[in-house]
């Protein structure tokens, strides 16, 4: 039998798909206007223009308020802590992979899971295959279900400073994948090939912790 917490998975689903919606129309447009001719790796080197500086910083303004209000959506719809974050969670996984879904619904790209793709430009320009943030965002997504669904049961979580230290640590490691290279990006030269073994290495750390967390007693 589903709970009120669980039943709030539907809204909020709704929600992040169409947040991705506006997200996506967005990168549309701004592809249309600086990446006529397609969007590719290497990056077009622009200008050291007041105006490019001015849109470079609306960018990663608007970026910041895209987690800002993903965030708020977590906040309300969640009843405790645990619950909150988990929304949050929910939300910001759902709305990426969504984000993709609908990209290749308006422009047919991306060609394949492993096109590269700019994926954040806070505080660094990130960079990576699709299919990686799409591994990301799906546990985010798993892991939320699960927090909300045993919270609703009763299951108390004992969070540890330890948990804390690994999946921070995990996080990094992946975080370190996407934005090691921004340097070559702002060069315009083509990225090294993406270091696919230590992003599994910080998604590996990040899953075991999360899991020995659940377990304990």
């Amino acid at each position: 039998m589903k709970t009120e917490a669980m039943n709030k998975f539907i809204p909020l689903s709704v929600f992040a798909v169409s947040f991705a919606l506006v997200e996506a129309a967005v990168v549309v447009y701004l592809r249309q206007l600086y990446y006529p001719e397609g969007f590719s790796f290497p990056l077009k080197v622009f200008p050291d223009s007041t105006l490019w500086m001015e849109m470079l910083r609306i960018e990663m303004l608007r970026e910041a308020a895209t987690l800002a209000i993903l965030f708020s959506v977590g906040v309300l719809a969640g009843r405790g802590a645990w619950q909150k974050f988990a929304f949050f969670m929910y939300a910001f996984g759902l709305w990426d992979i969504f984000y993709y879904v609908w990209l290749k619904v308006f422009l047919n790209w991306p060609e394949s899971l492993l096109t590269p793709d700019i994926l954040f430009l806070l505080p660094v320009a990130w960079w990576g295959p699709v299919l990686a943030p799409v591994i990301v965002a799906l546990s985010l997504c798993i892991s939320a279900v699960v927090l909300v669904h045993l919270g609703e049961r009763g299951h108390i979580f004992k969070l540890k400073k330890i948990d804390v230290a690994w999946v921070t640590f995990g996080a990094l490691i992946i975080l370190y994948t996407f934005m090691a290279d921004y340097k070559i990006l702002e060069a315009g030269e083509n990225p090294p090939p993406y270091r696919w073994g230590t992003f599994f290495i910080g998604e590996a750390i990040g899953i075991i912790a999360f899991v020995k967390m659940l377990l304990r007693k």
